[in-house]
């Protein structure tokens, strides 16, 4: 027999429970997941998805069936562009600035030293070769305020694996977890990896000699096994996505994989087969790896689709620069031609080096299966990921030069090419080829001027029409060259933007305008 009290009790109780279901049912944070998958060195033709007007030998080549399962569920982007190496492009990213104002123009790994090859003929700028950082008082850096943090602060569990390369070894932005993300993954100051393969432990030496500084870190349950980076970074994210689905609360995951980054090691779930379709040791080998990056695209896929979250994710698929194409060692074709019909590669400011595959999915905002040949920068990613999340407080140490592309995803109307876009590199990579120099560039609606620092050349291209950018037509367009010029000048001026000065007279490189 249940008496009246009790009666009375239990209903107050079951209303208090419903209501308090209701509320929480009301107030959930249902803002969407948001997975970034950035590939590392990987050219816009390192794909067996066109990204142009038509399918190319090299698309031929390469099999990449997720990429085109992401690309047939979301929106590809023609004309993304990031920076010609790694640590811009994601300094960039992280804090929505251009690499101009930013100052990290080339990439980092050491404190206090610059990677800059050496030039009989220019002195470089003492540049930000420690990166960024979210402290004060940290010499060559520039304290922001950074994505993750922001992300984080906002309620958003924040996860990093794979690739970081934002600041120098012994300085704060060599740890991920310095910028807010909550896991850290494998993720240091080394640009590279020593080795893809768990036999060699991933780079680690384990006889008490110093290992490589490009050693990947963590990920020591898989040392001395029959496994590839790519994998094991594919196992750990997914372990962080099991516990990241308990906890009640939307995730961020940055996806950022070593690979296709050289050492060319073989992926051997997938390298025979290029071998048996004809392709040499050293082509299969980096078919391999390509291969193996759009697996683990695919099983994070999957893991989306079996948890039933793959409606609230957005996945975003970005590369940090253009494909390699100055290495002589691994590559059987001739210099250069290996982002065809692009021209050059990694460290060019030609399209070779700065454009990039992009892909976004996102269920019920973009619609399926669409392209847009609209242009947008690495720093855009900044303001659209902040949009995408719904944050309102995002104030920031740093100005924030991007513009978000949250029109461009949901179809609508926007004059994105009506502005123009910048590059500066005042730097020297380490490798030679076209279009790699001390440059600085900008690109505006069809046209795009190349400016050499050293010899005052300036070189314009019709994109549109000359995506190879085979015929420079500066003689014959004099009056865009002077105003693409003065855009440009104007433009690194306003953003204090470095130089290189000349060693003979120690003067510093004109503006391109002053030409």
């Amino acid at each position: 027999m249940i008496y009246p009290f009790f009666k009375k009790t239990t209903l107050i109780a079951t209303s208090a429970l419903l209501a308090a279901a209701l509320h929480a049912q009301e107030t959930a944070d249902t803002r969407p997941n948001i997975i970034l998958f950035m590939v590392d060195d990987m050219g816009w033709q390192d794909t067996s998805l066109p990204f142009g007007t038509e399918k190319t030998p090299l698309n031929e080549r390469y099999h990449t069936p997720n990429m085109e399962r992401l690309a047939s569920q979301g929106r590809m982007f023609t004309q993304a562009y990031a920076c010609a190496v790694s640590s811009p492009t994601r300094v960039s990213l992280m804090t929505g600035m251009n690499a101009a104002r930013h100052r990290v123009t080339n990439w980092t790994l050491e404190k206090n030293k610059s990677t800059d090859r050496k030039s009989d003929v220019l002195k470089f700028p003492e540049w930000n070769v420690n990166g960024i950082c979210e402290v004060p008082d940290v010499p060559y850096t520039y304290e922001v305020t950074s994505l993750p943090q922001i992300l984080k602060n906002s309620g958003y569990h924040t996860i990093h694996c794979g690739k970081a390369h934002w600041g120098a070894i012994d300085t704060p932005g060599e740890n991920p977890h310095h910028f807010g993300f909550e896991v850290n993954i494998a993720g240091h100051a080394g640009g590279g990896l020593a080795s893809y393969l768990g036999e060699q432990n991933f780079g680690n030496r384990t006889d008490g000699k110093p290992s490589s500084l490009q050693a990947i870190p963590g990920l020591k349950d898989y040392w001395g096994k029959d496994i590839f980076a790519t994998e094991a970074l594919t196992l750990e994210a997914i372990k962080a996505l099991d516990k990241a689905r308990k906890l009640g609360q939307p995730f961020y995951l940055y996806m950022s994989h070593y690979a296709i980054h050289i050492p060319v090691d073989k992926d051997k779930r997938f390298f025979q087969k290029y071998r048996d379709a004809g392709l040499s040791e050293k082509e299969a080998g980096y078919a391999s790896l390509i291969e193996g990056m759009d697996k683990s695209l695919g099983d994070l896929m999957d893991w989306l689709e079996k948890n039933k979250m793959d409606k609230n994710t957005v996945v975003i698929f970005m590369s940090d620069n253009g494909g390699l194409s100055s290495e002589p060692e691994w590559r059987d074709t001739p210099l250069h031609v290996h982002n065809a019909p692009l021209n050059s590669g990694k460290g060019s400011a030609y399209e070779g080096g700065i454009r990039e595959p992009m892909i976004v999915k996102w269920p019920g905002k973009v619609k399926p299966g669409t392209r847009c040949n609209d242009y947008l920068i690495i720093e855009d990613f900044f303001p659209t990921i902040l949009d995408m999340a719904q944050v309102e407080e995002r104030k920031t140490k740093q100005p924030i030069d991007g513009v978000s592309f949250m029109p461009m995803l949901e179809g609508g109307s926007y004059e994105y090419n009506k502005r123009s876009l910048y590059w500066n590199f005042p730097n020297l990579w380490g490798n030679e080829g076209p279009g790699i120099g001390p440059t600085c560039t900008v690109r505006s609606g069809d046209w795009k001027l190349v400016y050499y620092y050293e010899t005052g050349k300036k070189e314009l291209f019709n994109i549109t029409n000359d995506i190879g950018e085979k015929k420079d037509v500066s003689i014959q367009n004099a009056n865009i060259v002077n105003d693409l010029s003065r855009d440009l000048g104007e433009y690194l001026r306003s953003v204090e933007a470095q130089r290189p000065s000349f060693k003979t007279t120690g003067k510093v490189c004109p503006w391109p305008d002053e030409v």
